[in-house]
């Protein structure tokens, strides 16, 4: 990646995390060199004393920036706009503009994260052989009621705050490439959903950082 950041960043994390991925994703974006290092589950080093002592919650990612450390995702992307954005409209600076992107930041993890875990490790992470189909199936119907919310913001908007692609969408958007992803269960129609997510599913962050398998 371009080394427009006078400083190298290290991002701690593993890449198939849907929080780290959305921190990698925003990086491409604003065109930021850095250095991941593998972290979180198989990897551990997240529980360990020298990680904990950057990031007491022992999750990923964690973002390292000379000597200023931050973690939680949305927090990092927000800092990541700020400090090497340079004015970029991902994370616009007008106050009700920013306001707006930020509400959906805060939605994803109260509200998108909660009904999204289940289903992604019951049909990622769980050997076929011990799947509940039927259990699935009502956590997949959960949250689907909860993808009605954007479906219905979008019906009237090019992205999530409009008609410009912000960080917003990255948040939204990591969770809707595992949405999208998961199969064998049965899926309500969500156009506007399918429609948005296919204008940024082409992007270089996107295709480089969430396009893989998901594991």
């Amino acid at each position: 990646m371009a080394n427009s950041n006078k400083q190298q960043l290290t991002i701690w994390g593993r890449a198939n995390s849907v929080n780290v991925q959305k921190v990698l994703w925003c990086l491409a974006e604003l065109d930021l060199a850095f250095d991941r290092i593998d972290a979180g589950m198989q990897f551990g080093k997240n529980n360990e004393p020298a990680y904990l002592a950057m990031n007491p919650n022992g999750r990923v990612p964690t973002l390292v920036d000379g000597d200023y450390v931050l973690w939680e995702s949305n927090s990092v992307m927000r800092y990541l706009c700020m400090a090497y954005g340079g004015g970029s409209p991902i994370y616009p600076a007008q106050p009700k503009a920013r306001a707006g992107v930020d509400r959906w930041l805060d939605w994803t993890l109260s509200t998108l994260q909660p009904v999204d875990r289940p289903v992604f490790w019951a049909l990622v992470r769980t050997p076929v052989e011990k799947r509940d189909m039927v259990a699935i199936q009502k956590d997949v119907d959960a949250e689907a009621a909860v993808w009605r919310i954007p479906e219905a913001q979008l019906a009237s908007r090019r992205f999530i705050e409009g008609d410009q692609f912000t960080i917003a969408d990255i948040a939204v958007g990591a969770f809707a490439r595992r949405w999208f992803g998961v199969e064998g269960v049965t899926k309500p129609k969500l156009p506007n959903l399918e429609r948005w997510f296919s204008q940024f599913a082409v992007r270089p962050g996107f295709a480089r950082h969430l396009s893989q398998p998901m594991t």
